[in-house]
């Protein structure tokens, strides 16, 4: 059941990722039919964002790496719930997701979804 504090919350963030923000992209790849082959469909989706770079003692170079990014992804207006294997595009620069989290307190609602971002090869 849907609360209406996450969903108070949720419109707390969309202003907060629109005022501070920017208007990128998050791209997901489905890859081609196992069974009749085809090429892959890759997929745009714009998206209010906003990139943040992690401070220099959460980086221990094996999980958090230098050069990534935490990005707070507006969920409002993005059909999609950004995972791992999607490729965000921030400050210009495509960022693949490594991990993320929806922030979906009550389960349904998600307030804003926070991935960890690597400079995509």
């Amino acid at each position: 059941m849907t609360n209406p504090n996450y969903a108070r919350l949720q419109a707390t963030a969309q202003r907060l990722i629109a005022k501070y923000g920017q208007a990128w992209a998050v791209r997901r790849e489905t890859p081609p039919d196992p069974i009749y082959g085809g090429v892959p469909v890759v997929t745009t989706y714009p998206a209010t964002l906003v990139p943040v770079a992690y401070e220099a003692r959460y980086i221990d170079g094996t999980v958090i790496k230098t050069g990534d990014m935490q990005i707070y992804i507006s969920p409002v207006g993005l059909p999609i719930e950004p995972t791992v294997g999607d490729v965000v595009t921030a400050n210009g620069t495509d960022y693949a997701i490594i991990n993320g989290n929806p922030n979906k307190y009550d389960g349904v609602t998600p307030v804003v979804f926070i991935v960890h971002g690597r400079i995509a090869a």
